[in-house]
């Protein structure tokens, strides 16, 4: 009996002592419940609030500091090497237009050069093209040589456009011609003078069933401004055609004269001086550049990993406690589009140093590739400044107005973009024939654009040509209702959509935004009172000994 006694008693001190087995499972859930709660916190903190709670060093907010200076530095030195690339381009087509083209005033004509109106004067700008580029040496005052064409040869070539043989005669309406156009060239070189060239049957034109005559040539040359700059030179391949344009046989011949610059790789560079460690200190600095944006995307692409894994967490307890889903809107809280930003910008950035380096070593000639990956990933890295911003309520007004009008205002410009295409189509069919800015589709679009922003209206109106009284009623009708349309309404409805998103969120401000499941989630209480202060003492103990054992593979590194 009295042994019984015993056993009873000590039975009882063990349950005193321990919990039962569904306590320590309730209370494994609230562990787990807590833990979720503080890493949800913590995760949403910007870095100073991280800081704060756990000394964690904002490595990603110093790193984007650093990356902006170093990015930004790079995109002015290659903006000012590339500035010089374009200004020798340019300037050389402008040297070649006064040396081949006779007569040529400095302005171009609408969208060619010049143009000439007798036959006489058409033989004299061919044959001053021609004695001009056998003379280049001697006239020309940069540094040019001859390059060879297609075929590998050195000299022009030329090649006219014709329709096969026939006859006309305007003055009894009489016309018999065929319309298939036969195409011969000749290769003219630098052994025969001018005047073999004028005395050849090639050049005996038929200019009634005569399309057009091409000239073409190749020459080289040697940018040498790069040297001030401490640079490497470039070489060049100018790919020039001189075009006498006769399709519209209105006794009117247009020239048009193309220039194509190719940089090419110079074969043999012998240059003493400083320019040479310059070229070795960019391309250090580019590699620099390389490795911060490697560490920051690397980064990055870490907290994306592991908010996606605590999104998981956060959706299985939500749907096991619950017993429903999680809205859209809080699962997309998760998906940090600054992250993507600066991972595209990264991406971006990388490639276009490597380019950057290779067309400072002259490996690659390929300018246009690396500005545009240059540029934009310099726009993304200024963007994403604007994360940093919000982060204080005065400025995260504009971030939060276009977060919430964005939808709104794509809905709304797919709506008006159909009225658009409708007027540009109607603008290109009937006013093209009669005005300069809607002789084609891209040109409607971009006049039309102008008109919405207030831009060249009277000269739009002044332009239309009086020939035809019922065209001429038309634009005026087409001009008047398209502005009325677009500015006073349109517009107005398109800047009234952010003006309420804009109240909307400053009334959120002042009164506070509506609460999503995540957030109440986060304002829950961390203790339950049903505990006593043992057990949420044990359950904060245990809930830290977890974090500590995993924090470095639950929490993203800010």
């Amino acid at each position: 009996m009295l042994a019984r006694k015993a056993r009873i008693q000590e039975k009882h001190s063990l349950d005193l002592c321990w919990p039962s087995r569904n306590a320590m499972a309730h209370l494994d859930s609230e562990v787990k419940e807590e833990c979720l709660r503080e890493d949800l916190k913590f995760y949403f903190m910007n870095p100073c609030e991280k800081y704060r709670a756990r000394h964690q060093i904002p490595w990603k907010l110093g790193l984007q500091i650093l990356k902006i200076v170093m990015v930004t530095t790079q995109l002015v030195r290659f903006g000012l090497s590339n500035q010089m690339v374009v200004a020798f381009k340019e300037e050389n087509t402008v040297a070649f237009k006064h040396l081949f083209l006779k007569g040529y005033s400095g302005t171009d004509e609408d969208d060619y050069s010049c143009s000439v109106y007798t036959q006489e004067d058409v033989y004299e700008s061919i044959f001053f093209a021609l004695s001009q580029y056998r003379q280049l040496k001697n006239i020309s005052l940069g540094t040019l040589g001859y390059g060879e064409n297609e075929d590998n040869r050195i000299g022009l070539k030329v090649c006219k456009q014709h329709y096969k043989k026939g006859t006309m005669f305007p003055s009894n309406e009489t016309l018999n011609i065929d319309s298939d156009i036969e195409k011969d060239c000749v290769h003219l070189d630098l052994s025969k003078s001018p005047q073999d060239w004028k005395n050849s049957s090639f050049f005996r034109l038929e200019f009634y069933r005569l399309l057009q005559v091409e000239i073409s040539f190749h020459l080289k040359g040697i940018d040498l401004q790069t040297i001030h700059s401490r640079e490497l030179p470039d070489c060049y391949v100018f790919q020039n055609t001189i075009t006498f344009d006769n399709k519209a046989h209105s006794g009117k011949i247009k020239i048009y004269f193309d220039s194509e610059a190719k940089i090419e790789e110079c074969k043999d560079l012998n240059i003493s001086g400083s320019i040479q460690k310059n070229t070795q200190y960019v391309l250090v600095f580019d590699a620099f550049v390389i490795v911060i944006c490697l560490a920051s995307l690397i980064l990055c692409t870490r907290s994306i990993v592991l908010a996606l894994r605590l999104r998981k967490r956060f959706l299985d307890f939500f749907l096991e406690k619950y017993k429903r889903r999680v809205c859209d809107a809080d699962q997309w809280e998760f998906i940090n589009g600054w992250y993507i930003l600066v991972i595209i910008s990264d991406l971006m950035t990388i490639i276009g140093s490597i380019l950057k380096m290779e067309i400072k070593a002259k490996n690659l000639t390929n300018y246009d590739l690396c500005s545009i990956l240059l540029g934009t990933s310099t726009l993304f890295v200024w963007v994403g400044v604007i994360r940093y911003l919000g982060y204080f309520q005065a400025y995260n007004v504009l971030i939060l107005t276009m977060q919430a009008s964005l939808p709104k205002v794509l809905r709304f410009c797919a709506c008006a973009g159909m009225i658009y295409l409708g007027y540009t189509f109607c603008g290109w069919i009937v006013l093209g024939p009669y005005h300069d800015k809607f002789e084609d589709l891209n040109t409607v679009a971009e006049c039309l654009f102008s008109l919405v922003n207030g831009d060249d209206m009277f000269a739009t109106f002044a332009q239309i040509q009086q020939k035809s009284i019922l065209v001429w009623l038309f634009s005026r009708l087409y001009l008047y209702s398209f502005i009325s349309l677009f500015i006073y309404m349109i517009l107005s409805l398109f800047i009234a959509l952010i003006t309420d998103s804009y109240d909307t969120i400053k009334k959120y401000q002042q009164n506070g935004f509506p609460e999503t499941d995540l957030q109440e989630f986060l304002k829950e209480c961390s203790s339950k009172e049903k505990y006593q202060k043992g057990s949420s003492a044990f359950l904060s103990c245990v809930c830290c000994l977890r974090r500590k054992g995993s924090e470095d593979h639950l929490i993203p590194v800010t």
